[in-house]
């Protein structure tokens, strides 16, 4: 199948590799020079904008941008996506958007003759090399029967959450239960510490009582307690703490929208935008560890 991929970085990149690998042809697009070179050695052809993605007989588009403004740009711009596209060709983003954003551009792209899926992901640079995402689609069925096959190459877990926008639904709000329960986290291995405990003891207590959860068992935020955490590693890789804020910005959009509260959530956005100003933005967001242990404040 031919699949045009738009938006090199971290997360596509890898994904855009992954296409290869199960024998796809691909044209991309990327700002970054440097991305597009690289997937050209690898097998892909480059396109010199979104035009000309959609110019280069594709049967399938898929993008992977930092914001809704980008999205918005690259789909309904004037050298846009539906600008140039053929009708028929199945759109798949897999940015993370607000909701609403994600079904203004699939009405547009609707109008335009062609389907759209809103398919963010979860699982991190790692999961998008190893092929292993979590891809969360809104959509019509008929469209994620479509698209299974391909979304599959990149990732293990392909869920259809409802419509369109339901996809960044699942994404936005998973995302703020992950931004608490750090916190949650954080907080209770630096007082369980403080308080003399040893990390890793207090971690193991956690992690077979009622407190257990992904922040504490897989990524727990203590150094040292999981050698493959991102705490185990100076808070290098993994989630970025400018990432995580981003996506706290957009449940909290997306509440106002349906007047929907959401006090914890807006509390965490809180203590994340604070660890960022302090120039801790690239960290991976468990880094917010550092805000509770007193070494960390000396």
């Amino acid at each position: 199948m031919h699949i045009g991929f738009l938006g090199l970085g971290n997360m596509g990149g890898p994904m855009a590799r992954n296409l290869l690998k199960a024998g796809h042809q691909l044209t991309v697009f990327d700002l970054s020079a440097a991305a597009v070179s690289g997937l050209v050695e690898a097998g892909a052809k480059e396109a010199t904008s979104p035009a000309a993605v959609a110019q280069a007989d594709v049967d399938v588009i898929i993008t992977m941008l930092p914001a809704a403004p980008h999205v918005k740009q690259v789909y309904l711009g004037e050298d846009g996506l539906l600008a140039h596209v053929s009708a028929g060709v199945l759109l798949i983003d897999s940015s993370t958007i607000d909701p609403l954003s994600a079904r203004e551009v699939a009405s547009a792209a609707a109008h335009n003759g062609n389907p759209m899926l809103d398919a963010p992901v979860s699982g991190g640079t790692g999961g998008a090399a190893a092929g292993t995402l979590t891809f969360m689609v809104g959509g019509s069925e008929a469209d994620f029967q479509t698209a299974q096959p391909i979304l599959a190459t990149m990732g293990k877990n392909i869920v259809h959450c409802g419509g369109s926008g339901n996809g960044q639904v699942a994404k936005v709000a998973n995302n703020l239960l992950l931004g608490i329960s750090m916190i949650g986290a954080a907080e209770a291995m630096s007082l369980g510490v403080a308080l003399g405990m040893e990390p890793e003891v207090l971690a193991g207590v956690i992690n077979s009582s009622s407190g257990r959860c992904w922040s504490s068992e897989i990524y727990n935020p203590f150094p040292g307690v999981v050698e493959t955490s991102p705490a185990s590693r100076g808070y290098s890789g993994g989630f970025g703490t400018d990432l995580m804020l981003k996506d706290l910005g957009l449940a909290s959009e997306a509440a106002k929208q349906v007047r929907q509260p959401v006090i914890l959530g807006a509390l965490a956005q809180q203590l994340y935008q604070a660890f960022s100003l302090q120039g801790h933005g690239g960290l991976d967001f468990s880094a917010i560890i550092k805000l509770y242990r007193q070494e960390d404040q000396a």
